[in-house]
């Protein structure tokens, strides 16, 4: 009976020690979904106008980093901070903006690299953002870009965006561009 005690408190004291050296190395566990009440997940579809203005007295959009002097003005850097609206008129209503950068990263197209969040400030996701990351060949007549995450509503959101220019002035550089977001979030 001695023995049989002695074995069980050895092995209660093995599993506490291996436990406790297991949380004092561990940094992740494993959640429930609903510990962070999410429910089912949904689809959204956003259709808004992004205004990229460069020229101008207002600017929304400046070059942090010039170009090299060839016809994809690769190594060009623009930050910018973009009204986004409902319409593809200047004028139509704002529902957010679009905060982030982009970069002329081909030498042979001009394509950029787009790293922004659309941040929206009215209705039912106001102070919610949707990340987007990707490859936009801007002379193409329709561009995909990943959504790769978001904030507020669209915590682990994912999905995907379609860009197209509906207006372009080759000599200020201004661009309105219409994107159709589809966005899956809990």
């Amino acid at each position: 009976m001695a023995a049989k005690l002695a074995i069980s408190c050895f092995l209660l004291f093995s599993m506490a020690m291996s436990s406790a050296m297991a949380a004092e190395y561990s940094f992740t566990s494993n959640l429930n979904p609903k510990m962070l009440r999410l429910k089912k997940e949904k689809l959204t579809h956003f259709h808004l106008y992004w205004h990229d203005v460069v020229g101008g007295n207002k600017p929304t959009s400046i070059a942090v980093l010039p170009g090299l002097s060839n016809t994809t003005l690769f190594g060009l850097v623009n930050m910018f901070d973009n009204p986004l609206t409902v319409g593809p008129h200047p004028k139509s209503q704002l529902v957010g903006r679009s905060q982030g950068l982009y970069a002329s990263a081909a030498q042979t197209e001009i394509g950029l690299l787009m790293a922004m969040n659309f941040v929206f400030t009215s209705g039912k996701y106001n102070g919610s953002s949707i990340a987007i990351l990707g490859h936009n060949p801007i002379l193409n007549t329709v561009r995909e870009m990943p959504v790769v995450g978001g904030s507020g509503r669209f915590r682990f959101a994912r999905g995907y965006a379609q860009a197209r220019t509906q207006f372009f002035n080759a000599t200020s550089l201004d661009a309105v561009v219409e994107y159709n977001i589809y966005v899956l979030h809990y």
